[in-house]
């Protein structure tokens, strides 16, 4: 059975800091591409940043310069370190896999 657990959400002030880690499970090739979503209350999931097994890293616009995206091929772990955040960066994060795994998602708030 594979497992998607992610770990390391919270309360951070306008301007903080928060990384996000995402540890895959079970009987899985580590070839797929991974990722993070996030859905704020009342508003659609969407793909905040994706990296392949090569590394090669894609974002969206909102988090391009803040964010930063990673993974361990050897653990097959993938962690999201979120910079400058916003007010609107709150959300339930959610750690993605290419194989059509989700984690179970791990709340982000910014508030000051």
């Amino acid at each position: 059975q594979v497992q998607l657990v992610e770990s390391g959400g919270g309360l951070v002030q306008p301007g903080g800091s928060l990384r996000l880690s995402c540890a895959v499970s079970g009987s899985i090739n580590n070839i797929y591409a991974m990722g993070w979503y996030r859905q704020a209350p009342g508003k659609q999931r969407e793909l905040v940043a994706v990296i392949t097994w090569a590394k090669t890293t894609s974002y969206a616009d909102s988090v391009k310069g803040r964010f930063t995206i990673s993974r361990d091929n050897a653990k097959n772990t993938v962690d999201l370190q979120m910079n400058s955040l916003k007010l609107e960066d709150t959300a339930v994060y959610y750690c993605w896999n290419g194989a059509g795994y989700w984690g179970q998602g791990t709340q982000v708030t910014v508030s000051s």
